[in-house]
């Protein structure tokens, strides 16, 4: 199995700036809700989501990494391997699930499946296309064009925000990043499909050549409602 180069150990652990992406759906979580931090390094993000009075398990591979957690108002520290062990946690136990610059292919359901009705799922990472920029370039470790939407499509969440293509910051690279948010339980029924989430997803596969050929500056986002 080749290594996941996003965790900690190979470099972002350092990184003490929080996402634009997070901050901007963060405070779409209740206060005093529980979030989970996934592969969170350093903990910028459980930081963060602490700070905003939220209660965090941060969960890291990288004891290391960790360390700087210990003790942290607000924040539960968890050491594990997700790759590797089992998945630790029950379904709809989380208000947020958040996870950067990290793709292991066999959580994305099982992150789905932690949030509680009302929960929001805010993720963010590589995408193909980003080998013309830098590391990661293994595919293992690149998300395919729509690939979100259909984890979200699947996993019967209600999608705020999807963006998929080039960016300059924090570093020129191609990334993929999604907000959904799993209706409450009473709104369940009007919110189970969404049409327009596989034409997103067939558009995202269409204009994927056209990304690689053009090259910068080309980002599609899709704002999603039922209506």
């Amino acid at each position: 199995m080749p290594i996941n180069p996003l965790t900690p150990s190979s470099g972002h652990a350092h990184l003490s700036t929080v996402s634009a992406w997070v901050a901007r759906f963060a405070p779409l979580v209740r206060t005093g809700g529980r979030a989970l931090d996934v592969a969170c390094g350093g903990g910028r993000h459980a930081r963060y989501l602490a700070a905003r009075g939220c209660l965090v398990e941060a969960v890291d591979r990288d004891a290391e990494a960790l360390l700087g957690l210990a003790g942290a108002t607000g924040i539960t520290v968890r050491h594990a391997d997700l790759e590797a062990g089992a998945w630790p946690y029950e379904d709809g136990s989380f208000d947020c699930v958040v996870a950067t610059n990290y793709l292991h292919r066999p959580l994305l359901p099982l992150l789905a499946a932690a949030l509680a009705p009302g929960g929001v799922l805010i993720y963010e990472t590589f995408a193909q296309g980003n080998e013309s920029y830098g590391r990661p370039s293994n595919p293992d470790f690149l998300l395919a064009p729509g690939e979100l939407l259909e984890t979200a499509r699947v996993a019967r969440l209600r999608v705020l925000a999807f963006e998929d293509g080039y960016v300059e910051s924090p570093k020129p690279a191609v990334v993929q990043r999604i907000a959904a948010v799993r209706p409450p339980v009473e709104a369940a029924l009007l919110v189970l499909e969404f049409p327009r989430l596989g034409r997103a997803r067939r558009q995202l596969q269409k204009a994927d050549r056209k990304r690689l050929r053009y090259g910068p500056g080309l980002l599609r986002f899709f704002a999603l409602s039922p209506e």
